[in-house]
């Protein structure tokens, strides 16, 4: 199964996939910026699905925008350290999980940069 994803202005990203899975990968929450919402939904739908890289990398865009940046550079490693997963993107589009995940880190790197 691939997770649909969105890169945001952070380059982390948001899950979407059908109404039902929005509300469990807390996409409309990222959307709305209720970021306590979406750790709330990702949070419990991590400990049903702890290896999902779309849930890991969707709780990693939260992190990233509520400056939890120690959290969200864990979570984009867990997802390196799993199998590379197809993500399906909204224009149609194929990303790897893995690629996801190593522009979330480059990004981090250079608020990190940016903020010396």
């Amino acid at each position: 199964m691939r997770g649909k994803v969105m890169l945001s202005t952070m380059a982390a990203t948001l899950a979407c996939a059908g109404a039902t899975a929005q509300e469990r990968t807390g996409y409309q929450q990222i959307a709305a910026g209720d970021f306590a919402g979406a750790r709330s939904a990702l949070e419990a739908e991590s400990r049903t699905y702890p290896r999902r890289p779309d849930l890991m990398l969707n709780l990693a865009a939260v992190d990233v925008r509520s400056g939890r940046l120690t959290e969200a550079r864990d979570l984009y490693r867990s997802v390196l350290a799993r199998p590379d997963t197809g993500m399906d993107l909204p224009n149609g589009a194929v990303a790897s999980s893995h690629d996801l995940a190593r522009t979330g880190l480059l990004r981090l790197d250079s608020l990190r940069t940016a903020s010396r």
